[in-house]
């Protein structure tokens, strides 16, 4: 019985930290987005405030802006989240999101 309930707390265990590595993807998602979307507005402010606005928004969102570059006048930044689902494990989502003018 106690192997049973061994069992069935390690799988929750396991089903936890897959759920808050997910998480952490999305969220991760969100925060590069919207991260992108605000640089976007600044681009004809120069790459310094586009990539600042982006830095701001994406620390707003949850998320830590690791790269940020102009291309044109789009804005292609880099964000992630770092989750720790279980003691002693850190995992790390990372996320690329460009944003900018419609073409087409």
């Amino acid at each position: 019985m106690l192997a049973v309930g061994l069992v069935f707390v390690l799988v929750g265990l396991f089903g936890a930290a897959v759920g808050a590595a997910r998480l952490a993807r999305q969220q991760a998602r969100v925060a590069a987005d919207f991260g992108a979307l605000a640089g976007a507005g600044q681009v004809l402010d120069g790459d310094v405030a586009a990539c600042a606005r982006a830095g701001e928004v994406t620390r707003a969102n949850g998320g830590r802006l690791v790269a940020c570059r102009l291309d044109g006048l789009d804005v292609l930044i880099t964000a992630q989240v770092e989750v720790s689902p279980l003691p002693g494990l850190r995992r790390t989502a990372t996320v690329t999101a460009r944003a900018g003018p419609v073409r087409g």
